[in-house]
């Protein structure tokens, strides 16, 4: 399947979650018969799991263009609070419990990448900025890692933060800030609101 209609499908389960949009819908949307959609994927499992493996993908690039770019930790870190800032504004909520309830393969990519590449790419932060004197010293970096996505996890649960009562992106700005602050040093508190200051 072409770029375009991956995009196409994405934008869609972004919007409406995973389990409210069928494989009617897509087809018609797309404007192809159901029969060539399957051509493509042989049940809506796999084209969940490829969409997922796909949005991933394009995220983990970015990231990693924000990781590169930046001249130190705290930098890194704002950027790349600014990217998931843009990114959970797009999503439904309920995309991710879809996700986790109804498409175990999905589900599966989607935590391995979290508990792996994501783990991997906070560690690197966090000892980065101990080095360079913007972080506290005496934190756990495996546990402060390993803290940190599963915050992430638990913002999307709905028994914990009911979209009728929270903003999902409040939610994340929350966290973020929290966990942000518990790491600096007083160096590293002044460097992080300029950033904030400056944009």
């Amino acid at each position: 399947m072409d770029e375009k209609r991956r995009q196409e499908i994405t934008r869609m389960f972004m919007t409406y979650g995973v389990r409210s949009v069928s494989m009617d819908d897509i087809s018609r949307h797309l404007g192809i018969s159901k029969k060539t959609l399957y051509q493509y994927f042989k049940d809506k499992n796999e084209l969940v799991k490829e969409i997922t493996k796909s949005v991933i993908e394009d995220r983990q690039q970015e990231y990693d263009e924000v990781a590169q770019g930046a001249d130190n930790a705290i930098e890194e870190l704002f950027l790349m609070s600014k990217c998931l800032r843009k990114h959970f504004a797009e999503i439904n909520p309920a995309l991710i419990f879809d996700l986790k309830k109804f498409h175990a393969e999905a589900w599966d990519v989607f935590v391995e990448y979290e508990h792996v590449t994501v783990f991997e790419s906070i560690k690197a932060n966090l000892e980065k900025g101990v080095k360079e004197g913007y972080y506290r010293k005496d934190i756990n970096i495996k546990v402060l890692a390993k803290l940190r996505v599963e915050q992430v996890h638990m913002s999307f649960d709905p028994h914990v933060f009911p979209k009728n009562e929270y903003d999902f992106t409040e939610v994340q700005v929350q966290m973020f800030d929290h966990f942000v602050y518990g790491l600096l040093t007083a160096k590293g508190h002044l460097l992080y609101e300029k950033y904030k200051q400056e944009n």
